[in-house]
């Protein structure tokens, strides 16, 4: 389900956990962060960004403040019921109630995760440097390990990110990739030194190989819908939106 500012995931997660992604539409900053920007460190106006997240707690419908993450393009992944918005990871989990995981992109792939039964949820940012180190597979490993689980136990919806026509990376982050799976068909050279590169399918095909029983999503590109999304490879100078994750009482 869309709505102007939110995107609800397409999956079978259990009723008490709830899940959205932003759009840019439907906020208060000023051009170049217009409208619905949620970060407070790309130079935007901070009384509009609080008055944005504001917005965004009405209309998702959480109680408490998410945990915002300085991210860092890594793979640390912490209790997000444990933890201040200054520490540096970029991805979070949680199996107390009310308590809110976030990540915030502007091209890079956010994921969410819950459990089928609905005890656990998690948030992870994954751009490529993030992707290639593998925070996916850490964020599925501390799930699972918090709620006691198997892997097939947890569902992953992928939201906004650049599509598989717009991003453009060099040989070596092809490298990268290809030295650890299988996945050279996510990738159609463009020149002897570029790729484009199907960041979907790259992280639907770890989240199956680190054995997540369901995936969905995968289907915006951030770069392209230049109406509906920021994309910081397009404008540089932008807003970030948000995706986040609760299980409510």
């Amino acid at each position: 389900m869309t709505t102007e500012a939110l995107i609800m995931p397409d999956w079978s997660a259990p009723a008490r956990v709830r899940a959205f992604s932003t759009t840019r539409l439907g906020g208060q900053s000023l051009p170049p962060y217009d409208s619905f920007n949620l970060a407070q460190h790309v130079g935007d106006n901070s009384d509009s960004v609080i008055a944005n997240r504001a917005s965004l707690k009405e209309l998702a419908g959480y109680t408490d403040e998410p945990v915002w993450l300085e991210q860092v393009h890594g793979h640390q992944v912490i209790n997000a019921a444990r933890s201040s918005e200054s520490v540096k990871a970029d991805a979070s989990f949680t199996t107390a109630l009310n308590t809110t995981c976030v990540v915030m992109t502007a091209d890079c792939l956010p994921v969410l995760f819950c459990d089928k039964q609905g005890r656990g949820v998690a948030a992870a940012h994954a751009g490529w440097r993030g992707l290639a180190a593998g925070v996916l597979e850490a964020t599925v490993q501390r799930l699972c390990d918090e709620l006691a689980c198997p892997a097939n136990e947890i569902i992953a919806w992928m939201g906004p990110a650049i599509g598989p026509a717009a991003f453009e990376v060099g040989s070596e982050v092809r490298e990268a990739f290809i030295s650890q799976h299988d996945v050279a068909s996510a990738f159609a050279q463009t020149d002897p030194q570029h790729w484009l590169m199907d960041i979907y399918a790259i992280a639907g095909h770890r989240l199956a190989e680190a054995g997540v029983g369901h995936v969905s999503g995968g289907q915006y590109c951030t770069f392209t819908d230049k109406e509906s999304f920021f994309s910081y490879r397009r404008e540089r100078h932008c807003g970030r939106m948000a995706s986040l994750i609760w299980l409510q009482d």
